[in-house]
């Protein structure tokens, strides 16, 4: 028998390979290959899974008094899902380009809602961070996802398919952490990984029973798809810079939601745990706008839409400024209603920009090379939570140095970072075309 010719690495980022083979299913047809109830299931699912991921801090208190850990390792419970959901993000999305994708899909969802009930049985400290951080690795299955519903689509919406995802995904995260406390207060930190278990084994279901199939190009070794993803990360120009902006806007995103209950808690606004979800819930309002960005990135509107984006954030900080730490004069504990008001409109336009970003560069990475598609949103999502775990462990060091002014101080350098890097961006293209 004669063996294929191996392949190069450069060839697997490069070659422009036949579109995948795709089977329909109970909610696709042939002439509409992303209907609207599966792109709103594929939102509700991603929301469901991020869950995972975003939740563990307000948990970290109540896992490690009960598994007996010691305080220099208590932090590990909100790290380690997402360290594992980094590592999955190479070693296992990358699959998506070699495996047909909806077994994996389903197989990598299973194995995730096995680890979390791991964790809601677990007695052993070792054993719950473990299965922590191997949840935290199928949880990537979040990024097998969203290139499929890209795929699933026609070119001409494209990117209000990626939007309608992205703001379940946008609102999951934000909710992670308002639910996890109800259901922790209510029930025990042991139900909430008990429920998350059990709603990824209900999705790995309905998704086995919805999703078509959809079979790669064949050719390719596990191990070259690994090394082409240096090669991509290398020679992909739009690559590089979507996701470097990208990792700035959730900088910004990270520092914010990270400090921001810190300041609720305090006068004058001595918001309660219940407040502060209702907050995040308000402030989830800017997931809405998801769709309108992949709508106008569709329409060729797509720089103009970044620019109004990349504004709004600048905004959105300077009101946040004005509201918490009295920029301009303003005075929050002689008008707390006032600020109040000010902080929940600063953070629904700031999750607005950054989640306009996010559509954006997330549509530019799906129209690159179909073949390497699973590959391009590794390296893309995997740069951006970069950018959010900094924005994020220096959010604590601002807090802890200038208070609220210094987190906004933090989240105006991101921003201005940001909305120069895309000036730059856009003239570079500007210049080719």
């Amino acid at each position: 028998m004669t063996q294929p010719p191996p392949v190069c690495t450069r060839d697997l980022c490069v070659a422009s390979a036949p579109a995948p083979s795709l089977q329909t299913s109970t909610f696709a047809s042939a002439s509409d290959g992303l209907s609207m109830p599966l792109t709103i299931f594929f939102a509700a699912a991603v929301g469901v899974i991020v869950v995972n991921l975003s939740a563990a801090q307000p948990l970290t208190g109540p896992v490690s008094r009960a598994l007996h850990l010691p305080d220099e390792l208590a932090g590990l419970i909100a790290m380690l899902p997402q360290l594992g959901y980094a590592a999955g993000l190479l070693l296992l999305v990358p699959l998506c380009d070699l495996l047909e994708n909806r077994r994996l899909i389903v197989r990598t969802l299973a194995c995730s809602a096995a680890f979390l009930a791991l964790s809601s049985l677990a007695h052993s400290g070792w054993l719950f961070l473990a299965s922590v951080f191997l949840a935290g690795a199928t949880s990537s299955v979040i990024q097998m996802l969203v290139p499929m519903a890209a795929s699933m689509a026609p070119e001409s919406r494209r990117g209000r398919a990626v939007g309608n995802v992205m703001s379940g995904l946008m609102v999951g995260i934000l909710l992670s952490r308002p639910l996890a406390s109800v259901i922790a207060g209510t029930l025990g930190w042991r139900a909430f990984y008990g429920i998350e278990a059990l709603a990824d084994a209900a999705l790995a279901v309905v998704l086995y029973l919805c999703l078509p199939k959809r079979t790669p190009q064949a050719g390719a070794r596990y191990a070259e798809l690994l090394r082409s993803l240096w090669t991509l990360l290398r020679t992909e120009p739009v690559l590089q810079q979507r996701a470097l902006q990208a990792a700035l806007s959730l900088g910004v995103f990270s520092a914010f939601w990270t400090a921001i209950a810190l300041l609720l808690v305090q006068p004058p606004f001595s918001l309660g745990m219940q407040g502060v979800a209702v907050f995040a819930l308000a402030g989830a309002t800017g997931a809405i706008v998801t769709p309108l960005a992949g709508y106008l990135g569709d329409r060729g509107a797509g720089r103009k839409t970044q620019i109004v984006a990349h504004l709004l954030m600048i905004a959105a900080v300077l009101t946040l400024g004005v509201a918490g730490a009295g920029w301009g004069g303003f005075s929050p504990a002689a008008h707390p209603g006032l600020a109040l008001g000010l902080l929940v409109a600063g953070a629904a336009s700031l999750d607005a920009g950054v989640i306009t970003d996010q559509t954006l560069g997330r549509r530019a990475i799906n129209l690159l090379n179909p073949s390497a598609r699973g590959r391009l949103n590794a390296l893309f999502v995997g740069i951006f939570f970069v950018g959010g775990a900094i924005g994020a462990a220096l959010s604590g060091a601002a807090w802890a140095m200038a208070g609220w002014g210094g987190v906004c101080a933090l989240a105006l350098g991101f921003t201005a970072a940001l909305f120069l890097f895309g000036c730059v961006c856009r003239a570079a293209r500007h210049s080719r075309d």
